[in-house]
């Protein structure tokens, strides 16, 4: 699909930019990997979908397979039973589709770039329910890795606005604005 370059909600994107977004997105999601897989019975889709996403960032192509492996990654966390475990695996997923974030100022985009690490975090929250700082701590550690590209790109969207009472909004609001 073409972009209209007169269309002033699109903004340039470089494939280097995706390919870095995609390793932070990586480096975030994994944190929580652990998680998945102690309580998934070795299901290896949401790993997969990390590993894809380490792929195309250290240079691979943009191709079918990696949106199969973020759409596996989904599935994965669709079927299990577990909440932990399903934020686990669809920060893998969205780690894996980061890589397919659009040029395009829209507030919905956003979750391509805060979404991994917010879902690790929220996984991780869940998976230690008594530790009370957890979810501070990975949020300045989030921040605090993010390389200057994912910081641009952001930069060309809209902000997250801090939504409703749900803590997955809540965690995006946070990275969002943190790494603004």
């Amino acid at each position: 699909m073409a972009q209209d370059s007169s269309d002033s909600r699109y903004f340039p994107l470089s494939l280097d930019s995706l390919r870095s977004l995609a390793g932070w997105a990586a480096d975030c999601a994994e944190l929580a990997l652990g998680v998945f897989e102690a309580r998934s019975g070795g299901d290896a889709r949401p790993r997969e979908a990390i590993e894809g996403a380490r792929a195309f960032a250290a240079g691979g192509p943009r191709t079918a397979k990696l949106r199969a492996l973020a759409l596996a990654a989904c599935a994965a966390a669709r079927e299990t039973g577990d909440a932990a475990a399903a934020a686990a695996a669809t920060a893998a997923c969205l780690a894996a589709s980061s890589a397919y974030t659009h040029p395009l100022a829209d507030v919905q985009q956003t979750k391509h770039i805060v979404g991994p690490a917010a879902q690790a975090i929220l996984a991780l929250e869940l998976a230690q329910p008594g530790d009370a700082n957890l979810a501070e701590r990975e949020v300045r550690r989030a921040i605090g890795s993010a390389p200057p590209e994912v910081r641009k790109i952001l930069s060309h969207m809209p902000a997250r606005e801090p939504g409703p009472k749900r803590r997955i909004d809540q965690l995006m609001h946070e990275l969002d604005a943190g790494l603004r």
